[in-house]
């Protein structure tokens, strides 16, 4: 059986960490961190936040669009990035938690029913929709940004590329 799933949860582990070494060197080289590009990259690290607290039946410490310096997303990616990524492991190969469902309320108060895998999955795709938004207003703001595309985590995986900046 393939890991998908968890391999999804490596996948964005890797794009978070490259996305903030790319806006380190950038601001090492005298460019200040363009903060659009700042403000949706909080949004993605905050919505990471948000599901694992659903996932987990916790409190987020985090809200929809609070912002974060680049500091705060280095502290904030240490706290959720590693452990969507293990939620995404843990479940793998648990059949009853990927079919689990969570009931919840989305930032505006709707409820929701969603099931487990689909939780995992979509909290991946929505950093990389965002992750996208940032490469926009990177580039906008002068910067270069990171190419986080899917093939590409695989690739430096298996050697056939080098890792990025």
């Amino acid at each position: 059986m393939i890991d998908t799933i968890a391999k999804l949860g490596a996948f964005n582990v890797w794009a978070n960490e490259t996305l903030l070494r790319r806006l380190d060197s950038s601001v090492a080289a005298g460019k200040e961190a363009p903060q659009p590009a700042l403000r949706i990259f909080s949004h993605l690290i905050n919505a990471q936040a948000i599901w694992i607290a659903r996932l987990t039946g916790t409190q987020s410490p985090l809200k929809v669009w609070q912002e974060h310096d680049l500091a705060g997303l280095h502290h904030w990616h240490k706290q959720t990035s590693q452990r969507l990524a293990d939620l995404c492991a843990e479940a793998q190969h648990d059949e009853a938690e990927l079919t689990r469902h969570i009931h919840y309320t989305n930032s505006q108060g709707d409820a929701f029913d969603s099931q487990v895998s689909d939780i995992l999955t979509h909290a991946v795709m929505h950093a990389s929709y965002h992750r996208g938004q940032v490469a926009t207003k990177m580039r906008e703001g002068g910067l270069e940004p990171i190419n986080s595309d899917f093939i590409t985590y695989c690739r430096e995986q298996s050697g056939q590329v080098q890792p990025q900046l």
